[in-house]
């Protein structure tokens, strides 16, 4: 019994102790005090809308095709005698150079035989002019009542003779003509500064009229069909239907080893008609002396190579060309206004592939478009403004660069990647 008293009386104690302790805490607490919460702003740059004149160039791609093309016929028969150093494939010819001779003899003797039946007929026609004079002097001698009709007088000076005469000089001049063409054909020339292709004879080897010799294309000038979106056309200044001439300059560019190459071409005509399937219009560039033989050291443009294009656009006014990575889903940038606040601005873009957008509505000169990627949840976010770039010095990642706005497009059509995709965007 004394020992429950006594484990009673040990408990009061902690408890009194307990309530002690805790009222002290409670009268000797701190006083609360309420503060505000700190909204910092976000640090954004910003570029200053700049409305510029540009020309967005239209990319492309296509094969280098040469601008003449031509299968070398035989057109008389015979052995090939003769072939040229030069006559191989890959081979470069200058025109007028021989490429085979054929066997002229045959031809040779034709053309004797013409040459003396033309002597004959030109002693013949002598001969009958000779008789006609004659006969003309008897004729002035008989008495006026023994000329008769016109036909007798024509018969007597012996015309209808002599017009035989001439139509068989002209006859042997035409067969010698012809004999000459015929030796001439046996000496197979270049028509034209050219590479062969392939070739189809060789030495000995016997052809016949129409025999395919050679395979032979132009190295003055090459062309490129190009593929136009209808939708891109407006970018262009083309030639007319028809017309044709020094266009727009374009740039052809490929990937040869590793190395980015580049060459110029310019517009020089289109096709004039859409393409039923694909609805494209095919504009066909043109670049002079693709292998460089004029040009000692120039980097040759193979025939077949394909190849990416850019081509130069008519200028359009009032752009604001800017970074692809801010445009958003429908069409919407990050706008800074005059509060320092972050909107939604919708703006309406031209149809263009590249690094690059260019607005043509929906921003003005002096309007502030963060370069900084933010997602929706900033929408009306109080910022703070870190720098501040003219729209036309930001380059396709956002930073200032110091070139020209030219020079700045002509970074972004070249960061294309070959090969990609060039339909509207």
């Amino acid at each position: 019994m004394a020992s429950t008293r006594r484990q009673l009386t040990l408990s009061l104690a902690m408890l009194s102790s307990a309530v002690l302790v805790t009222g002290l805490l409670y009268f000797n607490r701190p006083p609360t005090q309420i503060t505000e919460p700190v909204y910092e702003p976000v640090s954004v740059d910003v570029a200053e809308v700049v409305l510029e004149d540009v020309r967005i160039p239209v990319q492309a791609q296509g094969t280098v095709t040469p601008l003449r093309e031509t299968a070398v016929i035989s057109e008389v028969n015979g052995r090939v005698l003769e072939v040229s150093p030069k006559f191989n494939v890959g081979g470069f010819v200058q025109k007028d150079d021989v490429l085979l001779r054929i066997d002229p003899r045959d031809y040779e003797t034709n053309l004797l035989r013409a040459r003396a039946a033309l002597e004959s007929a030109e002693s013949t026609l002598a001969q009958e002019r000779g008789r006609a004079e004659v006969a003309e002097r008897e004729w002035l001698k008989l008495p006026k009542g023994s000329q008769r009709s016109q036909e007798a007088k024509d018969l007597y000076l012996r015309k209808p003779q002599l017009e035989m005469a001439e139509a068989q000089l002209l006859a042997a001049q035409a067969d010698l003509g012809t004999a000459q063409d015929n030796l001439d054909r046996t000496v197979i020339r270049a028509p034209y500064d050219a590479i062969i292709r392939a070739k189809h004879s060789e030495l000995g080897q016997f052809v016949t009229a129409g025999a395919r010799l050679a395979d032979l294309f132009s190295v003055e000038a090459a062309e490129i069909r190009l593929p136009i979106p209808q939708g891109k056309l407006d970018y262009l200044v083309l030639p007319e239907v028809g017309g044709s001439g020094q266009g727009a300059s374009i740039d052809l560019y490929t990937d040869v080893g590793g190395e980015v190459r580049h060459w110029t071409a310019h517009l020089h005509r289109t096709e004039g008609v859409f393409d039923e399937r694909s609805r494209v219009l095919y504009a066909v560039a043109r670049i002079d002396d693709p292998y460089g033989l004029q040009t000692p050291g120039a980097e040759p443009l193979r025939i077949g190579t394909f190849v990416n294009a850019n081509i130069t656009g008519r200028l359009i006014s009032g752009i604001v060309p800017l970074p692809r990575y801010l445009l958003r889903a429908g069409d919407f940038v990050w706008v800074v206004d005059d509060s320092n606040h972050l909107r939604n601005r919708k703006v309406s873009t031209l149809r263009t592939t590249g690094d690059y957008i260019y607005v043509d509505s929906g921003l003005d000169p002096g309007d502030l478009v963060s370069l900084t990627a933010l997602d929706n949840s900033f929408d009306s976010s109080q910022v703070r403004i870190q720098s501040r770039t003219p729209s036309n010095l930001i380059d396709q990642h956002g930073r200032r660069r110091q070139d020209s706005a030219n020079d700045r497009l002509e970074a972004a059509t070249a960061a294309v990647t070959p090969g990609g995709d060039n339909t509207d965007g």
